[in-house]
């Protein structure tokens, strides 16, 4: 019959797709899973180094209020008189099959776009991730100064980071740019996820702040350089592990969605070729018990 054969048919395209889904998830689990374990193990780095920077933040709010000697802050943490200009990073992803993930970013993209717009600032930006771009360019071309692939397709390494980092940062020094944020996916569960603005120039010291100037009795330290001097060095170390944690979180966010999306495609695969194999040998017994009875009514007829 041929309801039986297109069943069959698509019975089998269906398990076809579903072993498909079902191997991309397993990827985007083993991906979301290093991008997990790359956090966990850049963990002891980025404490020290904020530890470090708010043990000397301390050090000098404490001279500056006890002699009245004020500190200045890196260039990097430096605000703008009345900032104009603004850079937009927004990281998507190449490739869709992640459900959601790329639509909110660009939502949120578009939304931070028309709010400076209203507020008269002048925007720039760079895309990563080719989604991204191929949604940007039909309303913002013209804004568009840069466009490269998603920094997650090999998993993110931190000289992606240092890339990131040496292209924004002489654009803020030689003030073509007032502020940069990045507009990403937060990565909060496999399950879960938010769509951020955050701004990353100037950078904004509180961010690593661990809030060491809590602690009672702390140990002031003797250091060669000065304080001054080294907030300066350390700034940028924990700058560039700022973005670099950025980045791993827009892969984790990825993978997450990802992972999720064709667990559910999956699922539903499932649930359809349960139904259609029950539909099929439905009409099948009908078509056999069709045929016993005209063999039967035959029988009798002779």
């Amino acid at each position: 019959m041929a309801g039986l054969k297109e069943l069959r048919s698509r019975i089998a395209t269906i398990k076809s797709t579903e072993k498909i889904t079902s191997a991309m998830k397993m990827v985007a689990a083993s991906r979301l899973r290093r991008a997990q374990e790359v956090l966990i193990r850049n963990t002891a780095y980025r404490v020290t180094v904020n530890d470090t920077i708010s043990r000397v933040l301390y050090a000098l709010q404490r001279r500056a209020k006890e002699s009245d000697i004020g500190f200045k802050l890196p260039n990097l943490c430096t605000p703008k008189a009345d900032p104009q200009k603004y850079l937009l990073v927004v990281m998507s992803s190449d490739r869709g099959l992640c459900g959601s993930y790329n639509s909110a970013i660009i939502r949120g993209a578009i939304a931070r776009i028309k709010e400076l717009q209203s507020e008269g600032k002048n925007i720039q930006i760079i895309t990563l991730g080719y989604r991204g771009y191929a949604a940007l360019r039909k309303q913002y071309a013209d804004l568009i100064v840069r466009h490269d692939e998603s920094v997650v397709n090999q998993g993110v390494q931190y000289e992606e980071a240092l890339n990131l980092v040496n292209e924004i940062v002489p654009m803020f020094e030689a003030d073509k740019i007032d502020v940069c944020e990045v507009i990403y996916s937060k990565f909060k569960s496999a399950l879960s996820r938010d769509v951020v603005s955050e701004q990353v120039l100037p950078f904004d010291l509180e961010k690593v702040n661990t809030g060491v100037d809590d602690m009672d009795g702390m140990r002031e330290y003797i250091t060669e350089p000065g304080y001054d001097e080294m907030l300066e060095v350390l700034t940028p170390l924990a700058f560039k592990e700022f973005v670099f944690g950025i980045m791993i979180n827009s892969q984790a966010s990825e993978q997450g969605a990802r992972m999720t999306s064709m667990d559910n495609a999956t699922r539903n695969a499932g649930d359809m070729i349960a139904k259609l194999t029950l539909r099929y040998n439905r009409i099948r017994q009908g078509a056999i018990t069709t045929e016993l009875t005209e063999i039967i009514a035959g029988a009798e007829a002779i």
